[in-house]
């Protein structure tokens, strides 16, 4: 990497740095939300997601003393290759030294090598997401080109002294799911869910559920308890998959995925769905719960958690930097 202060070094990350850089996103974390944002073991995890090849996808910076001074990540792993995800994390006492330039001026030309992956003719972005207090970052990103594209919201809820009992629609049966067992069937019906889902892209169905298959077989707090279905008959009608813990916070759970397929909406079984996971939290010693959502979906998202009590707790935006003008193939819900 060129243009590095003088005295300071990069290199490709590995497995072996995984505590250090954790350190240092967590480190971030607390200081404009209060809270770390992610465990060790769920980095590791991430960063041997398949078909990530670290020694081309990544940049380790180092200061004249050695302390980690940067992060830079771009993941072209996924078909049709039109989303590229990218992360740049440079600590608080080392910005205003162009590190941030320096991986601006790498991530780029490293995620224009996905446009040979893409389909002819398509849109194709790289994509970052900030804490909704980092302006400094976001000021960075709108400087480099970026747009401000979305906003996204973490909410929680505590639990009062008594949670609501579901109310399942006729015909529905919920049931826990293991899902190191059984993953096709609930990752499929999640996918068909997803579509209208700002965002989402159809791309290798096969590709995706390994990568699911990596995460389950490499978390060590998965708890097949905390995964259900919602049957009506032998159709999967609902889908929550959830986390006994939120972050590094092990007194929170966390609905990491919930969707309703269309045929059974707005009857409330997303409400139902939410409610049992909950249940499930509180009988596992949780006091709250959180969720991720996208909080300008037009699906309803925000109004079921805000009918669960659950509220905004924190804000992220989602940047987009356009790298091929086409057709795109996210779908703009």
């Amino acid at each position: 990497m060129n243009s590095l202060p003088k005295g300071y070094t990069s290199r490709p990350a590995t497995l072996h740095d995984t505590e250090a850089i954790a350190e240092l996103i967590n480190q971030h974390a607390i200081r404009l939300t209060g809270e770390p944002y992610l465990p060790v073991e769920h980095l590791r995890k991430y960063l041997s997601i398949p078909r990530l090849d670290l020694e081309i996808s990544s940049q380790l910076v180092f200061s004249p003393l050695n302390a980690l001074a940067g992060f830079a990540l771009v993941m072209d792993i996924q078909s049709p290759y039109v989303k590229i995800p990218a992360w740049g994390f440079v600590p608080e006492s080392e910005r205003g030294q162009g590190i941030g330039s320096t991986f601006h001026a790498w991530i780029v030309p490293r995620a224009q090598q996905a446009l040979a992956k893409a389909p002819e003719g398509t849109r194709v972005t790289v994509e970052q997401s900030v804490f909704g207090k980092d302006e400094s970052a976001q000021h960075f990103l709108s400087q480099h080109g970026y747009q401000q594209t979305r906003h996204f919201w973490k909410m929680a809820v505590e639990w009062e002294a008594s949670l609501a009992t579901p109310i399942w629609p006729e015909g529905i049966v919920v049931q826990t799911v293991d899902l190191r067992e059984d993953l096709e069937r609930p990752f499929r019906a999640l996918n068909e869910a997803f579509q209208d889902h700002y965002g989402h892209v159809d791309g290798d169905f096969e590709e995706r559920l390994e990568r699911q298959r990596h995460n389950l077989e490499n978390d060590p707090d998965y708890s097949p308890e905390l995964s259900f279905l919602a049957m009506d008959g032998d159709q999967i009608a609902g889908v929550c998959m959830c986390s006994p813990q939120s972050g590094m916070d092990t007194s929170v759970g966390y609905v990491s995925s919930l969707g309703v397929l269309p045929p059974w909406r707005k009857r409330g079984l997303g409400l139902a769905l939410l409610h049992h996971a909950f249940g499930a939290f509180k009988q596992k010693g949780k006091v709250a719960a959180a969720v991720h959502v996208d909080a300008q979906s037009l699906t309803g998202a925000t109004r079921l958690y805000e009918k669960a009590g659950m509220h905004v707790d924190q804000l992220s935006h989602e940047y987009q930097l356009e790298l091929r003008a086409g057709v795109d193939l996210a779908t703009a819900g």
